[in-house]
């Protein structure tokens, strides 16, 4: 029985009991009106605003989070979104520094974001759901500096795991886990980077469990076997996309083929597949330009042709470096190449870049 639930009828048989106590029933009446005031004041009192991925917002209460969602409340209506949908949540009571840090966040400046981030106490924030992004975003950016070579991966996996254990109830708990399987993977441990991204296999987000498929085709690649990441590959190319996140999923996992292709001995196969993904390139998604030229490189290595690499690997560096983990592969990948064209100094340049930008690649 709901807590309203139990105070009504705690209630009623009050009323029974004392049906002779007119005095009692005023007062009892008198509460009554009192706590459904009170509770429609509280409802009302908050404003939330939630952003969906789609580009469309909704005001509300945020009345409760999961894992899986959240629920939010209009009036008398009641409408639940899948946590992968969402893009972001503003909520009444957010102070200014949570605010620009979250922004920050999303618009991938993370060490601006963790100079408004650390402003803020976390005590002393109203709502517990408020408290839960603020932890969030804190890991989430130092994560996300570890990655680019800025903070101790392992710390920063700490960091999330505890964020975890804390708000087992937020609706970024799949993020987090996303999170840390992207570290797991750049500590090379394989095995639990495999873990973390089955576990986005939960999600209630048919887009969530098709990055999950596509994240652990990264991880077989990473472990050298090219046939399994082929095979998850293709599981997300073969869908038909109703989504313009699951296209653009398709397209990196088209990229993912390319390499894939390229490691089981049939690199102008990769090759081919990839200068089509070129063809098409929108070169404002960065992140995925940088994946597609680095699996250009990858294929012309794999034909060796180190030459045709180098220049694959230059785009990722020369235009494209705001993708951090992608600009240091092409960066290690261009420290192990040029020497082989007989371009010795210009390896460590890009060695002192790698460390300069990457220290802790």
């Amino acid at each position: 029985m709901s807590a309203f639930g139990i105070q009504y009828s705690f209630f009623t048989k009050s009323l029974a009991r004392s049906l002779m106590n007119q005095r009692f029933i005023y007062r009892l009446v008198a509460l009554l009106a009192l706590f459904f005031t009170a509770g429609t004041q509280t409802a009302s009192a908050q404003l939330d605003r939630v952003y969906d991925k789609a580009g469309d917002n909704v005001s509300g209460t945020v009345m409760q989070t999961s894992a899986q969602g959240i629920q939010l409340q209009k009036g008398g209506n009641t409408t639940n979104f899948a946590a992968g949908d969402v893009l972001k949540i503003l909520y009444e009571g957010d102070p200014a520094a949570l605010t620009k840090g979250r922004e920050f966040a999303l618009d991938g400046q993370y060490d601006q974001a963790l100079g408004e981030l650390k402003n803020v106490n976390l005590q002393a924030l109203p709502r517990d759901v408020i408290k839960a992004d603020a932890a969030f975003y804190l890991a989430f950016c130092e994560a996300k500096l570890a990655l680019a070579g800025k903070g101790k991966k392992d710390e920063a996996a700490n960091k999330m795991l505890a964020f975890a254990a804390q708000f087992r109830d937020s609706w970024h708990f799949l993020d987090a886990a996303k999170m840390l399987g992207d570290l797991s993977l750049a500590m090379n441990e394989t095995d639990k980077a495999l873990t973390y991204y089955k576990s986005l296999m939960n999600a209630p987000s048919v887009d969530t469990k098709y990055e999950s498929v596509y994240l652990q085709g990264l991880v077989h690649l990473k472990k050298g076997d090219a046939a399994t990441a082929l095979t998850e590959f293709e599981k997300v190319i073969g869908v038909k996309a109703q989504t313009a996140q699951t296209g653009r999923l398709q397209t990196l996992c088209k990229a993912g083929k390319a390499v894939a292709l390229a490691a089981g001995g049939k690199a102008a196969d990769g090759l081919a597949l990839v200068n089509a993904l070129i063809a098409e390139l929108n070169p404002t998604d960065v992140e995925m330009a940088a994946r597609i030229y680095n699996a250009q490189g990858a294929s012309y290595e794999a034909s060796g042709d180190d030459e045709g690499a180098i220049l694959a690997y230059l785009h990722t560096h020369l235009m494209f470096s705001a993708q951090p983990d992608a600009h240091a592969e092409a960066l290690q990948k261009l420290v192990e190449l040029w020497p082989k064209v007989g371009k010795p100094e210009r390896a460590a340049e890009a060695r002192q870049v790698l460390q300069q930008r990457y220290p802790g690649f």
